[in-house]
């Protein structure tokens, strides 16, 4: 176990120097780490050991986990944090080169804290092994300015566009506001409902498989580098037994055989539920899956007392999937992204990378089969 030690007087912030400990630890084994994230108001699925454990088992190595004590031995912060390799002959850099990143593959991450002066130290210490290791990038990723003015050298970009939807209180049922789009939910249900459209959730990993299926012809239809099976698989094995991820399946009859036509995996911690994955099918958008999916899924939510139904980022330029999450309500936030160093043109270029798109050409990745689809997909995300 590393351990670091920030002695530095922070005027700004107390009248007087105030030690903070920064230790390395493990959070599978470290109960501190899962204690301080579920007392935490703003704790994130994100920081749960469970899915830094998924991560790792994606990604084939451990992370740097930092946990920031004060003078009383009380854990004020907390900071995962994983070595990216980078992609390879300079696709997507810098923002796609090797990094130290809080968190790689996931919408948020960065530092968890109770006490501005821990998150301080905590930045100081992240800022110091990327300086002691040439070539790698800082990166931390959080929703709103968070970070901003509080080290030198470690500057902000506006990201993606995240939309969150806020549910109503315990006892009370959910009701879309705008009296338009709420006409136009109920009929998508109403007639998926009629079709014989049913959800239930996914039993087994049999049903996991199935989805992963749909999964990477989604992901190949829009050209995104699908995420490996392992990764949902230890999802499975990591998450869903505490309750922390859920898999609902849409499936219709056809001929007294059922199958499935889309699948949405949400993940719930705290008072957050977050629509992490999913996928469908053109053909099959008529029958509106994907509605009665999320409908369920809001319902579901505000049955087990969440206040927040996060519907996740959206990338520039996707407008019809920024106006599909518009409609249930869910309001747009600024997700940023902070750097260490900085580097020119980080301002302009930062909201999006998507320069691997260009080099394999659009039109051939439609064309690829499945199985080329999986192996590159598990090839892009071993490095990004």
């Amino acid at each position: 176990m590393s351990m670091a030690t920030c002695n530095q007087s922070l005027t700004s912030l107390t009248a007087g120097p105030l030690e903070f400990r920064i230790t390395e630890t493990n959070p599978e084994t470290d109960p501190r780490w899962e204690s301080f994230l579920l007392e935490h108001p703003d704790s994130s699925i994100y920081h749960h050991p469970a899915w830094l454990k998924a991560l790792e088992l994606e990604y084939g190595q451990k992370g740097v986990y930092l946990l920031c004590e004060n003078s009383a031995g009380q854990v004020s912060a907390i900071l995962p944090m994983l070595y990216t390799r980078g992609l390879p002959f300079g696709l997507g850099r810098p923002l796609a080169g090797r990094r130290l990143s809080s968190l790689p593959r996931t919408p948020l991450g960065g530092p968890l804290s109770i006490d501005p002066r821990a998150t301080i130290a905590l930045l100081q210490a992240a800022v110091q092994r990327v300086t002691q290791t040439p070539g790698v990038m800082l990166q931390l990723k959080t929703e709103g300015p968070k970070l901003d003015g509080l080290i030198d050298g470690v500057v902000s970009a506006p990201w993606r566009l995240s939309y969150i939807l806020q549910l109503p209180d315990a006892g009370k049922d959910f009701r879309i506001s705008d009296s338009h789009q709420r006409s136009v939910v109920r009929w998508s249900v109403n007639k998926a409902q009629k079709l014989g459209v049913e959800v239930r959730p996914a039993e087994s990993q049999n049903d996991l498989r199935s989805w992963y299926t749909l999964y990477l012809e989604t992901m190949r239809r829009s050209i995104v580098p699908p995420r490996p099976y392992r990764f949902f698989a230890a999802l499975w094995e990591l998450l869903k037994p505490r309750g922390l991820m859920q898999l609902l399946v849409a499936e219709q009859e056809i001929n007294g055989e059922r199958r499935i036509i889309a699948g949405s995996i949400f993940l719930t911690l705290g008072k957050t539920v977050s629509y992490s994955f999913n996928a469908s099918q053109p053909k099959d958008s008529s029958l509106r899956p994907n509605d009665v999916i999320l409908w369920q899924a809001i319902n579901i939510a505000c049955k087990g007392g969440a206040k927040f139904f996060d519907f996740g980022e959206v990338p520039e330029g996707h407008d019809d999937l920024a106006k599909f999450k518009r409609k249930w309500g869910a309001k747009p936030v600024r997700l940023y992204r902070y750097y260490f160093p900085e580097w020119p043109g980080l301002k302009d270029n930062s909201t999006d990378s998507e320069g691997w798109k260009d080099a394999l050409g659009k039109a051939v990745w439609r064309r690829l089969p499945i199985w080329a689809i999986s192996w590159l997909g598990n090839q892009i995300f071993a490095r990004l």
